[in-house]
């Protein structure tokens, strides 16, 4: 089964026959190309038009981080299920509005459900969090009457808010949170929330590039240049699931401190021994498996969003409706 290959380190990043090979100072390691799902550099690492030749050759995408651990771009491989009638009902769903209300609604109502069932699991274990639980609550009630992409967008960013306090209340030690800052982040968990956001939207991003979606078109988020704004609406749905269950465990299991930030005047972000640590438990959440409720089998986290964008394509189709994904255990 493939995989997605984190590299951390500096070096050249080669192709030889049929493997990748990553040159660094302290050694040069093989990457067999048939087990390579998707690549993601943190690292400053040199490529060539031979190598990504190959990497389009065999469909892998490539997404690259800055030093800071923020997303920056990708190499986006010419893809390869290209299909005029999706494209078609992708624009089209996209310019109804009530179409495009029901999908973006969908998502919100969706990540709202799945923000409940984490804070929920910590009120079970007596967690103060009965009253943040009500008021998402009653947003997710309001979000029936609303037909205006900007008033979902400003219950889900509320709904967020609401969320995001009940953190002091849920983590322990020295994470504690105060507002929400993005450009840079401000402190430890706002530098981990962004950096985990981000690796949620490339995953997504390598996961609709394997069906016949268009990642530039999209209905929660605003399509616009030089950002696949497709990847921001399915993220939504699976940062409860995913991201934000990464954090809590290595927080609460005190696995990650003080010693794995960097942290400067008005600006915090991980040193390249959080990044691993948090790749390591990310890559973990996203192998991890549960028996799907309609398929009857084991899936993985990260296949859960392939699902997800096929179960969008049927309904741009008009076989069956949309139903965004809802934590069911």
């Amino acid at each position: 089964m493939p995989q997605n290959y984190y590299i951390l380190k500096s070096g050249k990043l080669r192709r030889k026959g049929n493997t990748l090979y990553l040159k660094t100072n302290e050694e040069a390691k093989a990457i067999p190309i048939n087990n390579v799902n998707s690549l993601f550099c943190f690292g400053e690492v040199d490529v060539n038009t031979k190598l990504l030749i190959f990497l389009s050759q065999n469909k892998i995408p490539v997404h690259f981080f800055n030093y800071y651990g923020f997303y920056v771009g990708s190499f986006y491989p010419r893809e390869y299920l290209n299909s005029g009638l999706l494209l078609v009902k992708q624009v089209e769903h996209y310019l109804n509005n009530e179409k495009r209300s029901f999908i973006a609604r969908e998502f919100v109502s969706a990540a709202l459900f799945n923000i409940l069932k984490n804070i929920g699991h910590y009120k079970k274990h007596g967690k103060d969090v009965s009253e943040n639980i009500e008021k998402i609550k009653e947003n997710l009630r309001k979000l029936k009457e609303v037909k205006e992409r900007r008033e979902l967008m400003g219950i889900e960013g509320d709904s967020r808010n609401i969320y995001y306090q009940t953190f002091s209340e849920i983590l322990r030690g020295d994470f504690n949170f105060e507002k929400r800052t993005r450009q840079p982040p401000k402190n430890m968990l706002n530098a981990m929330i962004s950096f985990g956001n981000s690796l949620l939207y490339t995953v997504c991003l390598t996961e609709i590039y394997h069906t016949q979606l268009n990642p530039t078109i999209s209905y929660l988020h605003e399509p616009s240049e030089r950002r696949f704004s497709l990847s921001l609406d399915l993220a939504e749905i699976f940062k409860p699931v995913i991201v934000d269950k990464v954090i809590f465990r290595l927080i609460n299991n005190q696995m990650i401190n003080k010693q794995h930030f960097d942290r400067q005047l008005n600006f915090c972000y991980l040193k390249d021994n959080g990044k691993r640590l948090f790749l390591q438990e990310f890559d973990s959440r996203l192998k991890t498996t549960i028996k799907h409720k309609h398929l009857k089998r084991n899936v993985s986290y990260q296949h859960l969003i392939r699902i997800e964008c096929y179960k969008l394509i049927k309904h741009l189709l008009g076989d069956k409706e949309y139903k965004a994904f809802r934590v069911w255990w």
